[in-house]
């Protein structure tokens, strides 16, 4: 008869990935790659403690010929065929979330550059993908960011063909001519699909992903699951309890999001907002109350709060969608960036600014640094570009240093509308059907519900909102809890929240599950050794006693 009891024991999965987006992704696409490709130099291995630690089991591109050296053993030989599953809140395949946002902003392509994806083969998969499917033309250049080795005849018969205040003969430009076919950006599609090869090429699509909420971590001994007292990983989901070995937390921003509360007076903190929105959670746009007003023939009128790309994607949007007028409030002077980072912090290798961040003392000099580099929110030129024709049309109001101190819901003819005031004020502002909030997502680790419990039992500390991590991304050395994206900020740098981070943290992860793996696999067989040795000696003792028989000592041997 068959062993009813081992069949209903639970399963035990050697990797959970906790959030289905690209950097989840990009960690599960590493751990199953056997050859990764080269995203370090010779001269960083060197400098970092946290790449010297792996000796040669990465390969490393030497800064003088450019060759990629081969690591010394196969990367990853234990883990390319390990058990992973990966939970996401909100859908069951990879990058829902993601791919749902842009297709409710109407987002063609994407703010990054073309060596940020998520495949561990090479630097240049995305690129490679691109022109392997003939979709070269879906590539977007990005403007006035690269020619710093330009020659003096190039200098000259630029200025000449295109001389202006403006042209990019004048920016201030980091990024070698050489390097030019990398700024490019890929459009949202392209990113998609190959997302989508990079999951197939590795056998990811298949129930993998599990569209599961998780409400808790713990990591202790699990009476009747555990083998010879492992600690394992109990997550609670809204489905009940999955197990594992090791755990990847990827979820991005990761807090809820919240829209200031502070100018609806008239409403309790816990009182819902009427025609009221975050813009990341956003179902459809405009909202059903625009679109109704629009279809009746009524003028329409959409405040955005919000300094950063999303607010301007979203003014932009709205104004094509038909919407008659956009308001547009920034409480900070508008920040005209083309990527979310400076440029010194773009590079394919020998990253100078990174350099001096892994460099840095203290947790403390480094959040510095990443508050520096990223700043507040920012637009690149192209959606600048963008906001200004609207203005000149007299389709969008753009007001800068302004914040919302007040606003009132008032019932009138034509349905619900919005009466606002600002700092300072703004003469003539109309009523506004509806108000969308930009503002992006505030950090804060302390306040993840699914973490309580893994602070109170493996505390850590703390800074600015994010964990203070190992060099190997990991919660604890003796805590096989892993985090990547804008969570490991203080590890990945100011990229880390971006595609940037998403292929860094992945090859940091991945060494560290290979090498707590084959730290496990020491383990067992010491034990199974210490165990054989313990049954001969017990045989042994048997026989001399009379209780056993020398021929099953005989067998042993």
């Amino acid at each position: 008869m068959p062993d009813t009891s081992r069949q209903t024991l639970p399963h035990v999965h050697d990797v959970v990935i906790i959030g289905a987006g690209p950097c989840g992704l990009a960690v599960a696409a590493r751990l199953r790659e056997k050859a990764p490709g080269a995203i370090f130099t010779d001269e960083e291995h060197r400098r970092h403690r946290f790449l010297h630690r792996y000796g040669q089991s990465m390969p490393l591109k030497q800064v003088r010929n450019g060759r990629v050296t081969c690591c010394g053993r196969p990367t990853a030989s234990d883990t390319h065929d390990l058990d992973i599953t990966a939970l996401d809140a909100t859908h069951d395949d990879w990058c829902g979330r993601w791919n749902k946002l842009f297709k409710c902003y109407n987002i063609e392509h994407l703010r990054s550059p073309m060596f940020w994806h998520v495949s561990p083969v090479d630097r240049d998969a995305l690129l490679g993908y691109a022109y392997s499917q003939n979709r070269e033309n879906e590539l977007l250049e990005i403007h006035h960011c690269v020619g710093k080795e330009v020659s003096k005849h190039m200098r000259k018969r630029t200025r000449t063909q295109k001389c202006s205040a403006h042209s990019a003969c004048n920016a201030r430009v980091e990024i070698n001519e050489r390097d030019r076919i990398d700024y490019f950006n890929p459009s949202q599609a392209l990113f998609s699909d190959h997302c989508r090869a990079v999951a197939s090429r590795y056998h990811l699509c298949d129930d993998v992903v599990k569209k599961e909420s998780v409400q808790d971590i713990s990591f202790d001994v699990v009476q009747g699951i555990s083998v010879n007292d492992e600690p394992l990983f109990t997550v609670t989901t809204d489905r009940g309890p999955q197990y594992a070995r090791t755990v990847v937390l990827s979820v991005g921003p990761a807090n809820q999001p919240s829209i200031p509360r502070h100018a609806f007076k008239a409403f309790s903190a816990t009182e819902s907002l009427p025609q009221v929105c975050h813009s990341t959670q956003i179902e459809t746009f405009p909202d059903t109350v625009v679109r109704t007003r629009m279809t009746n023939g009524q003028r329409t009128k959409v405040l955005v709060i919000g300094g950063g790309l999303t607010s301007a994607q979203l003014s932009d949007l709205a104004i094509r969608k038909g919407v008659t007028k956009v308001w547009h409030l920034m409480r900070s002077p508008i920040a005209i960036k083309t990527f979310d980072v400076e440029l010194s912090w773009m590079s394919k290798y020998r990253n100078l600014e990174q350099a001096y961040f892994y460099s840095a003392d203290t947790d403390e000099e480094r959040l510095q640094m990443v508050r520096a580099a990223r700043g507040g929110g920012s637009i690149p030129p192209r959606y600048h570009k963008k906001l200004k024709d609207h203005i000149s049309r007299g389709r969008l109001e753009l007001r800068t240093e302004t914040k919302l101190v007040n606003a009132q819901f008032v019932t009138t003819e034509a349905g619900g509308r919005w009466k606002v005031e600002t700092e300072p004020a703004v003469e003539g502002i109309p009523l506004f059907d509806f108000i969308y909030f930009a503002t992006g997502i505030e950090t804060d680790v302390a306040a993840l519900p699914y973490l309580q419990t893994m602070r109170e039992t493996h505390p850590i500390d703390e800074m600015g909102g994010l964990p203070c991590l190992t060099e190997q991304l990991k919660w604890k050395d003796d805590v096989p809890l892993f985090v990547t994206g804008r969570l490991a900020s203080l590890r990945l740098g100011a990229a880390g929240p971006n595609l940037g981070g998403a292929r860094t943290g992945a090859e940091r992860i991945a060494l560290a599950i290979q090498e707590h793996f084959e730290e496990c696999k020491r383990e067992d067989k010491i034990s199974g050794d210490i165990a054989a040795a313990d049954k001969d000696e017990n045989e042994w003792e048997r026989f001399v006693l009379g209780h056993g028989s020398k021929y099953s000592c005989l067998v042993e041997h």
